[in-house]
């Protein structure tokens, strides 16, 4: 098979090449250029991407004796992931913008490319199973389970996608890196947004969106607690850095409870208050089939499922119950809502919900969508 290898330049990528090639697959190393400007030298274990990530993925592929190239795709992520990002904190969304990379670019773009190319596949080093009848799964070792962000897929990318270290826990593929003279074996994995390395996500949205600033409301009352600069610095969820004097009168603190962008108000309440019972979703993607021929399966107009709407969150048992139907041919698109049957706090528009059936072998993904709209908890 003529597999394209995604080599971020992390240890995990590393190792899913090495895989590869041991197992006899006709490999090709290809490390994206994502920033229009990428900084020469990573802070830790911020961001990704940089040149140094390039350098150490081409080393790599030299041990490997793998041909290695550098395709630009900066342009390209700059609108489907930079922008969305700024525009869906701009509707007052909290975007993933990792989902929405692999949506688009490493499983969209990239594999546009390589197919057009000749190639068979494209793997990369997340943390995710795909079984015998090509259903996503997710990873061996939970607390590192990436089927979360890999949920968005759809049956066509996901039947020319390998996740080769999607059975092992990191602290193997670590020593396997080592053991195999890959110098990069301890390398920190990297945290916070790529195109945010200093993680300053409020500055960086301050760059993009005009200040709107507006009053912060009690929830309760109606009542005007405080004046804000700007209602992109809040999302849901949030209690520290509120500017307000102090707690609520039952000295409780407060939280970010709601935001209404167009006018800038801010509304704040109680704890309980965070607490969401059913899941409005839409631009849904179901995945229930077997490999690239089988998306001609409509869902079950209602079924029992769990639902996760965090990378590394909870999953939580619901009833999903679908209020438009997906593409008969593609299986995305339609709509669906979660009646969850215990409350998750503090989800907002913007965020993916995720829905999986529980299997001892691994969770099976089921399908996804983006939160439009909640409504409390009763």
């Amino acid at each position: 098979m003529r597999v394209l290898a995604a080599m971020s330049g992390g240890v995990d990528s590393a190792v899913a090449a090495a895989r590869l090639v041991d197992a006899g697959h006709d490999v090709v190393g290809v490390h994206l250029a994502l920033a229009e400007d990428p900084v020469t030298l990573r802070a830790g274990a911020r961001g990704c991407c940089s040149l140094e990530d390039s350098g150490d993925a081409r080393r790599v592929a030299d041990l490997l004796g793998i041909p290695f190239y550098v395709w630009d795709f900066s342009e390209r992520f700059r609108a489907e992931v930079v922008d969305d990002f700024i525009d869906s904190y701009a509707r007052g969304e909290t975007p993933n913008p990792c989902l929405r990379c692999n949506e688009r670019i490493k499983f969209q773009a990239l594999l546009e490319r390589g197919l057009a190319l000749g190639f068979d596949a494209v793997a990369t080093g997340h943390y995710a199973l795909v079984d015998d009848d090509g259903r996503l799964r997710r990873a061996g070792d939970q607390a590192k389970d990436q089927s979360y962000v890999l949920g968005v897929l759809d049956r066509r990318q996901l039947a020319h996608s390998l996740f080769p270290i999607g059975d092992t826990e990191k602290p193997q593929i670590r020593a396997e890196a080592a053991a195999r003279g890959i110098t990069i074996a301890n390398k920190p994995d990297s945290t916070d947004i790529c195109f945010i390395p200093d993680g300053d996500t409020q500055a960086f949205l301050g760059r993009h969106i005009p200040r709107r600033p507006g009053a912060i409301v009690d929830g309760a009352t109606g009542r005007t607690l405080a004046e804000h600069d700007g209602v992109d610095a809040f999302t849901i969820g949030q209690r520290k850095g509120l500017g307000l004097p102090g707690p609520a009168p039952d000295g409780k603190p407060r939280y970010v409870t709601g935001m209404d962008v167009s006018t800038g108000t801010v509304t704040v309440g109680a704890r309980a208050d965070l607490d969401v019972g059913v899941l409005h979703v839409d631009r849904a993607v179901w995945l229930d089939g077997t490999g690239e021929d089988t998306g001609t399966a409509q869902p079950p107009a209602s079924f029992s499922a769990e639902v996760q709407v965090r990378a590394h969150g909870r999953p939580v048992p619901c009833t999903v119950a679908w209020t438009a139907p997906v593409d008969a041919g593609t299986g995305v698109g339609g709509a669906f809502t979660c009646t969850l049957s215990e409350p998750l706090s503090g989800v907002a528009p913007g965020q993916a919900a995720v829905l999986y059936r529980p299997d001892a072998d691994g969770d099976v993904v089921l399908g996804s969508g983006t939160i439009t709209s909640t409504e409390p908890a009763r």
